[in-house]
């Protein structure tokens, strides 16, 4: 698809979501080179770096460690990538997206299927009151909380806290939930998925095991994949729960609308932006999942409104990890704290 020129003429009042993704549209089509070029860039230091780790072993536990921690930077873009091919957004050839996505899958101990399916949940329902609970960091409001008994709103507090979401939950989803088609166990092809990524992710921790005994397991692959498990959650929590997000009952609620108001542009510096792989503008992807991860700053550039839009600092993010409870009254994501001041 031939891409146009954006529009020089100025905007007397916003665009709206629906003209948004019109305009998105001809951004959409990946270029097949440099979708190769990016999986390139991004796999073969993964594993270099995972063969340097493992020989530095003979040298230095420490060292090994500090290799393999940085090497989750480059987990976290193939993963990424991983999300392009669960969009159709990576290759024009579904299959051949689909077939990356799964041997991606393995790398990230997330069978591909199971994932694209939960994704596919997440983007159709965001910010939808109504379908919360499925690829998603569930929200109650503050109306929900507030019914609760003192035991079910403990069990939501404890749920909400900073050390569940970024330190234990990263753990339980990536080892533990992820071995098994979660929220899909009706289905057979999703088991086929998640059991035909336990086996040969299997193979190939045992053929580890085998050669490099317990080390490499423990020093290079846990350190590496608990890390990018860890910064992909943070990136996710902070691309939906900001004070400004945008929630709805489903007679209000509109796709298009809460993909752009829903949805955050986290600044981050280029070296942050590369590894993430650009999914930070995040409401430019929602808004039209098809575009390419390396065609999103184009958007930006061409658009320079879109920029400004629920724009987050990581800075101002870092107070986003107290937010808890949607208030529909005043239409803000609200602390615990802040809840309790209005409401009692």
């Amino acid at each position: 698809m031939t891409q146009s020129s954006p529009s020089t003429e100025p905007q007397t009042q916003p665009r709206s979501a629906r003209e948004w993704v019109k305009i998105l549209a001809q951004y959409r089509e990946p270029n097949q080179w440099r979708s190769s070029f990016e999986l390139a860039v991004t796999a073969l230091p993964f594993v270099a770096l995972w063969a340097l780790a493992w020989w530095s072993l003979s040298l230095s536990y420490w060292l090994a460690l500090a290799i393999s921690l940085v090497n989750a930077g480059f987990l976290l873009r193939l993963f990424t990538i991983q999300h392009d091919c669960g969009h159709g957004a990576f290759f024009k050839n579904r299959a051949v997206s689909d077939w990356v996505g799964r041997v991606l899958g393995v790398m990230t101990v997330t069978p591909y299927d199971v994932w694209r399916r939960t994704h596919s949940e997440h983007h159709s329902a965001a910010g939808n009151l109504d379908k919360r609970g499925m690829g998603d960091i569930y929200t109650k409001t503050v109306a929900e909380y507030q019914a609760l008994s003192p035991l079910w709103k403990l069990q939501y507090r404890l749920y909400r806290h900073p050390l569940t979401l970024f330190v234990l939950a990263p753990s339980y989803v990536f080892l533990l939930q992820n071995r098994i088609p979660y929220g899909l166990m009706k289905n057979p092809r999703y088991w086929v998925s998640a059991m035909g990524t336990n086996l040969v992710l299997a193979t190939i921790l045992g053929t580890i095991w085998y050669f490099g005994g317990w080390m490499p397991i423990l020093l290079i692959f846990l350190p590496s994949t608990l890390l990018a498990a860890t910064l992909g959650l943070w990136l996710f929590y902070v691309q939906h729960q900001f004070e400004t997000t945008q929630w709805d009952s489903s007679d209000d609620w509109q796709l298009h609308d809460a993909a752009l108001h829903g949805s955050s542009y986290y600044v981050m510096p280029k070296v942050l932006q590369w590894f993430s792989a650009n999914i930070g503008i995040h409401q430019v992807h929602h808004l039209y999942s098809r575009i390419p991860f390396y065609r999103l700053p184009q958007v930006l550039r061409d658009y320079s409104e879109l920029a400004e839009n629920n724009r987050l600092t990581i800075r101002e993010s870092i107070a986003c990890a107290r937010l808890h409870l949607w208030d529909e009254n005043s239409r803000r994501l609200l602390s615990f704290a802040q809840a309790r001041a209005l409401y009692g």
